[in-house]
């Protein structure tokens, strides 16, 4: 398993990312190296593109349901 089994963690992570993106579209006007530098670390967050955290997120709750049932 690549990711934490935390779901929480992982929402956390996902709140981080998109309060990034939207940084990144409001540093916009302060040049696009703080845009990108903002979008670098959302993705960073994300551990890759936003389907690979959902699939993370799945993965995490799967795991979290399998161990609430054994």
């Amino acid at each position: 398993m690549f990711c934490s089994t935390s779901v929480t963690v992982h929402l956390l992570r996902g709140l981080g990312a998109l309060t990034l993106v939207i940084a990144a579209f409001l540093l916009e006007p302060f040049g696009m190296i703080w845009s990108g530098l903002a979008l670098i670390a959302a993705f960073l967050l994300m551990r890759g593109c936003p389907m690979c955290w959902m699939m993370g997120l799945i993965e995490a709750l799967y795991e979290r349901r399998k161990k609430k049932l054994s």
